[in-house]
């Protein structure tokens, strides 16, 4: 089989994979009631525990979830504490959050998502960073071309990572790309993005640096001064954080107010069958069409700090 024939079946293949998953939408987009449930096969899965990590695990190939499609604001996010993980906006003070737009930068700057079934145990402090993981699924950056949605579930291949240090917690941003993207075989590890896609990782830190500053909060900062380590590094901290997942899900880590809701895991102690609560309790599609933003949310910032 040729290079060219191998790379069409294996979009195909991921492409079929992408196609077993659709939404169930609850409520008005923009509204403090919106969830976003993803399904599988008609049946509600959470895509903190049932998605799995590996799409392909011999060749490098992951699921990501996308939480905030790129040049969008609102901070759209897995909610780990309700029972199947739906995606909904994050709530600060009672208000829908959205990230400002930062000259010259609109909204995210890429498709910004989750890897499932991982987890930054906060009980763990890395060995590098000295700073506790921040209880979340590992964070990701996909940098292709393609506008992603809320809920889309990619497949990807891992490039790189970068350490931000948040509030005293360890954050880590994995950088990948869509398999599907025309880039995707020329972009294999981090300085491959420097060569094709030039000015990106600077653009990635200078966002992540800046981005709460509107808010009325300092600058972020890094671990390795901001450098993005590589693709076997970025490896070993996703096998690292989907053994902590593991430990979270088996019941062998404290749960820390956590839903572990799952329907595929049977040595969970949060298995639930289909015919029971909190699995019957799931809300039905109920779509409606988007409330209506503020619009200072479109306001650009001008942040003094930003380097020229």
């Amino acid at each position: 089989m040729s290079v060219t024939a191998r790379l069409l079946s294996v979009s195909r293949q991921f492409h079929t994979m992408a196609s077993q998953y659709a939404l169930r939408l609850v409520g008005a987009a923009n509204t403090l009631e919106h969830r976003v449930y993803i399904e599988q096969n008609g049946s509600v899965v959470s895509p903190f525990h049932d998605i799995p990590l590996f799409a392909d695990q011999n060749n490098g190939i992951f699921n990501m979830i996308v939480e905030v499609p790129r040049w969008t604001n609102a901070k759209m996010e897995i909610s780990k504490e309700e029972a199947f993980n739906p995606i909904k906006q994050d709530i600060k003070k009672g208000r829908l959050r959205f990230v400002r737009n930062c000259f010259p930068h609109h909204g995210y700057i890429w498709n910004y998502g989750a890897f499932p079934q991982t987890w930054e145990d906060p009980a763990q402090a890395n060995a590098e960073t000295k700073a506790k993981g921040d209880n979340d699924p590992l964070d990701v950056c996909e940098i292709g071309e393609q506008v992603g949605h809320v809920g889309q579930v990619k497949q990807v291949k891992v490039l790189g990572i970068m350490a931000l240090l948040d509030e005293g917690e360890t954050d880590w941003k994995v950088i990948v790309v869509d398999v599907q993207d025309p880039l995707a075989s020329k972009l294999n590890d981090i300085e491959d993005v420097e060569r094709h896609l030039p000015g990106l990782i600077r653009a990635t830190n200078e966002w992540f640096r800046i981005y709460k500053i509107p808010d009325g909060k300092p600058e972020n900062t890094f671990a390795f001064s901001g450098e993005a380590k590589n693709k076997k590094y970025a490896t070993e901290i996703i096998h690292e954080c989907h053994e902590a997942w593991r430990r979270l899900i088996t019941g062998e880590s404290p749960m820390q107010e956590l839903s572990i809701h799952n329907i595929t895991i049977k040595n969970s102690p949060g298995f639930i069958q289909r015919d029971q609560r909190p699995y019957t309790d799931l809300p039905p599609d109920s779509r409606k069409p988007p409330a209506p933003i503020d619009p200072s949310v479109s306001k650009w910032w001008y942040i003094s700090s930003a380097p020229v």
